[in-house]
């Protein structure tokens, strides 16, 4: 049977960037169970809801809905329930001193397979005021409106 190459994203958190600014990015594995990841290669995840916290020195990834398995028998996983994040000693260090003081948190961005292993991409953030996120979405409708117009001027021959 041959060995799965390349990326296939299952699902993304396009809302964190919206609502946090992002300071660092991490990409973790995850301890997943049979029926999870059979659910996960039908496509089929949520990390809207989803964060990380560090606890007994592991990290962990909490409330990403990952639904049961269509197939599965009375073995299935449950939806939302906490799941281990495999990342080095020094990265969960580095994550920790980060977020202990407060302000920063574990926000979980899209959910893959790697070369047939589950991988999560977390990010260290740091919440959005309201203000924060009207200026960007106004910094993103000028950016398209002028390249609405730029795209007009060049389709018009000028």
């Amino acid at each position: 049977m041959p060995r799965e190459r390349g990326e296939k994203v299952v699902a993304t958190n396009r809302k964190a960037r919206h609502d946090y600014l992002i300071e660092d990015t991490y990409e973790a594995g995850l301890v997943l169970t049979g029926t999870e990841v059979k659910s996960l290669r039908a496509g089929r995840a949520s990390l809207v809801d989803g964060y990380g916290f560090i606890e007994g020195g592991e990290a962990w990834l909490d409330a990403v809905h990952i639904p049961e398995y269509n197939q599965g028998t009375w073995n299935n996983h449950p939806v939302r329930r906490k799941r281990k994040m495999l990342l080095h000693k020094e990265q969960i260090a580095k994550i920790s001193h980060k977020v202990a003081p407060g302000g920063y948190t574990i926000v979980p961005l899209r959910l893959y397979f790697s070369d047939g292993r589950a991988k999560v991409e977390i990010a260290i953030a740091k919440g959005k005021r309201e203000y924060d996120k009207r200026q960007a979405l106004r910094e993103r409708q000028d950016t398209r409106e002028a390249a609405r117009a730029m795209a007009s001027r060049n389709h018009l021959g000028e």
